[in-house]
């Protein structure tokens, strides 16, 4: 039953891919099927007409011979057109479901699941040929019956038994391949991991942003061993399963051979002794190995059907794959921050069997003042930032925003009051203008930067200090960042890259483009900035930054130094928080960071002490 519904859904994806080729398919295939049965019975007449002068007219059973032939020579190459382009449009439409569901889990959690990443893969495979898989097979087994049904039933009439020993010697095929097609898609799922390594591998022997580092290192070679380390433990799965399947095939076509043969042995005999005319020996030769293939076409397509199922069903967990954050049932409207975010008792880990990264967190974040987290690596400062941004939930404790819990609010909408720098921020190979843009795009709206959004991009871009250097690339802000893709496909014009520090501003200047966003999170804004630049783009976001609420996470503690709020953090824990001069006069933990950070400016003959 769960095979049959899974059929179904597979065929309502071929049906809004293209109902009026689905038509036309479904129409060829029984067609396709009796088409060889009546050139068959048609051969049959006109042999038996040429062996025998007295007979009637050969004319027009020859006329329809040749249509039929026609027939046979157009079907094939109608069928295959709509098969293929039927496959194409089921595919859109079954990767949209696919992706759409993706971008549902709104959390990191699944994606950081070795075991979902392979299922994802195995969707991605299924998504791309399984609802055509399932079609042709299912149109596949209709062709079949037909052509068997018309090949048996001349078998019958000619010799009934040796039509039921060709259709009892289908049985064990049929058995065989169905355990073999199911052994087919357990190996993917075992391969999977060994799969997704090569690949890695793969892409870093060709990615140009881990060339410098892998042509220095001398990594080429180490890289290139582990791929085809990988690619071999595929190759010898594949070997061994391909193996087994030789055995089986090899033994199912001895069984086939000697069916056939010994039917031909028989019509032989039973022609000399005038039982059988001459078109009878034809049909029914052609009839025992029409038969023989019937059953082998209909075997593999009922395979094919079982192991696109068995992909499908990788497929299927993924789109209707439950959301990996709870959405409330009545999300709560998100209102512009005028309170503050409150962290109470707030614990989390990244899973049941790691060590706890925060451990009841206390903290209040006071709207419209800028707030700054710091402390060794490993304190816990961007998992604070990851829950702010829900990407995941606290563990144990809530997260408010003005005294509403996040969790009532709608993900999608709480995020729109939240703009953010990440320090391991995207650079994307598209115009310098897209890589802005991308920090404010309406999902409704269209899919393009439009003109009207020119003065907005350079407006944020002039925030980052970046306007006079865009302006200087050789297109301006329509000059493509990258030197994997060229601009509208023209190979002449093949990108310029960027540095790192200048990444970085473009990065400032996709995270300022909104004005509407409340909470602005800062990690690491300019770590790959030298000091005059970060001086330079701390007093740019100190502006933009002078009406919203801010949190700040840097390890240079001397751009923190203004912040209204300072937090420490050590082992998941708050252990002080207050202004800068404050918290040097308490001499804890941000003291002891802060002044063996100025003591490497600080001449140490100087005597010179850091203070406030």
């Amino acid at each position: 039953m769960i095979s049959i519904s899974r059929a179904g859904r597979a065929l309502a994806v071929a049906w809004r891919a293209g109902r009026a080729n689905l038509v036309v398919y479904v129409l060829l295939a029984p067609i396709a099927g009796a088409l060889p049965v009546l050139a068959a019975w048609l051969t049959k007449l006109v042999l038996d007409r040429v062996a025998n002068p007295a007979a009637d007219a050969i004319l027009g059973v020859a006329i329809g011979l040749a249509a039929v032939t026609v027939g046979l020579a157009l079907v094939p190459h109608l069928t295959s057109y709509l098969r293929a382009d039927l496959g194409r449009s089921a595919a859109i439409v079954a990767l949209d479901r696919l992706y759409g569901a993706t971008d549902r889990l709104r959390g990191l959690r699944r994606l950081e699941e070795p075991a979902f990443q392979n299922t994802l893969r195995l969707a991605e495979q299924a998504g791309r040929d399984g609802p055509s898989r399932c079609v042709d097979g299912l149109l596949g087994l209709v062709q079949g019956t037909v052509l068997l049904t018309g090949l048996l039933g001349t078998l019958v009439v000619i010799n009934p038994v040796m039509a039921l020993l060709v259709t009892v010697g289908g049985v064990p095929a049929l058995l065989a391949e169905l355990r073999l097609s199911r052994r087919r898609a357990n190996l993917l799922w075992e391969i999977g991991p060994a799969q997704r390594r090569e690949m890695f591998y793969a892409s870093l022997l060709t990615s140009l942003s881990a060339a410098k580092e892998i042509r220095l290192l001398r990594l080429g070679g180490l890289f290139r061993r582990r791929m085809l380390a990988e690619l071999g433990t595929a190759n010898a799965a594949h070997r061994a399963h391909e193996r087994r399947e030789v055995r089986v095939q090899a033994l199912l076509a001895v069984l086939s051979a000697v069916l056939s043969g010994g039917g031909l042995v028989w019509a032989v005999v039973t022609a000399r002794s005038g039982g059988l005319t001459v078109g009878d020996v034809a049909v029914f030769v052609a009839a025992v190995a029409g038969v023989q293939s019937s059953l082998s076409a209909l075997i593999d397509h009922l395979a094919g059907i079982h192991q696109a199922m068995l992909l499908l069903e990788h497929y299927e967990r993924i789109v209707t794959a439950p959301p990996d954050l709870p959405e409330p049932t009545r999300p709560r409207p998100v209102p512009p921050l005028t309170q503050g975010i409150e962290l109470c008792d707030v614990w989390f880990r990244y899973g049941p069997d790691h060590p706890w990264v925060l451990r009841g967190v206390d903290l209040f974040i006071p709207a419209g003042q800028a707030v700054a987290l710091v402390g060794h690596n490993g304190a816990g400062k961007s998992t604070l930032v990851k829950l702010l941004c829900r990407f995941y939930d606290p563990t144990r404790g809530t997260i408010r925003w003005d005294g509403v819990d996040l969790r009532e609010f709608s993900v999608h909408d709480l995020r729109a009051r939240i703009g953010a720098v990440f320090q391991d921020y995207m650079t994307y190979d598209l115009t310098v203008a897209e890589n802005i843009w991308l920090g404010d795009v309406d999902p409704a709206g269209p899919d393009h930067v439009r003109a009207e959004d020119a003065c907005r991009i350079a407006h944020a871009a002039g925030r980052a200090g970046m306007h006079e250097t865009i302006e200087a690339l050789p297109r301006g802000y329509g000059t493509m960042l990258s030197r994997v893709f060229e601009l509208d496909g023209d190979p002449a014009d093949a990108g310029v890259l960027l540095s790192g520090g200048q990444w970085q501003r473009l990065a400032i200047a996709r995270s300022v483009l909104p004005e509407s966003r409340d909470l602005l999170i800062l990690d690491e804004p300019s770590a790959g900035l030298d000091a005059e630049a970060e001086r330079d783009i701390q007093l740019r976001l100190r502006d933009y930054r002078a009406d919203r609420t801010s949190v700040l996470i840097s390890h240079r503690l001397g751009t923190l130094r203004d912040a209204d709020l300072i937090v420490a953090l050590s082992g998941g824990r708050v252990v002080e928080a207050g202004r800068h001069e404050d918290l040097l006069v308490a001499d804890g933990t941000y003291a002891t960071l802060f002044r063996l950070q100025a003591a490497g400016y600080v001449p140490a003959e100087a005597g010179v002490t850091p203070t406030g």
